[in-house]
């Protein structure tokens, strides 16, 4: 997938600033995933398509700030997905899917999705990390 087709919903947020923790600034994210998930899940049972568009842009863009700052990398940078350590499987198809449908609640269940297996993995390094730290 072309990493140029995600920088526009990057531009709906406050991209993280390098100066703060990464746990911290993942922390921050996922709080507002979760905001954005409750309206998301909201307008999506009362089948409100036509305003899901700005909630999925917005939760697109969380998702690609919290899967390159889980990989200790900056956003900015839009690296190749392939240079990434830790990611789902299937990321590409499974992101370009999203961006091109994001009104269809499949495309809001598949960004979840994305975003939980995100949480694993990023959990999952830092507990291998602070293993060899040992």
């Amino acid at each position: 997938m072309d990493n140029r087709l995600i920088i526009p919903f990057l531009k709906e947020l406050e991209v993280v600033d390098s100066s703060i923790d990464v746990n911290e600034a993942i922390t921050r994210l996922r709080a507002e995933w979760n905001q954005v998930k409750a309206e998301l899940e909201n307008l999506f049972r009362n089948r409100d398509q036509k305003t899901t568009l700005h909630g999925m842009n917005k939760g697109i863009g969380l998702y690609i700030q919290f899967l390159f700052l889980s990989n200790d990398r900056q956003v900015h940078d839009l690296e190749s997905f392939d240079t990434l350590e830790i990611k789902p499987v299937n990321l590409e198809e499974r992101l370009g899917f999203i961006i091109n449908r994001p009104n269809l609640f499949h495309s809001y269940r598949q960004l979840s999705e994305l975003i939980l297996e995100q949480e694993k993995l990023y959990a999952k390094k830092n507990i291998v990390k602070k293993r060899l730290s040992q």
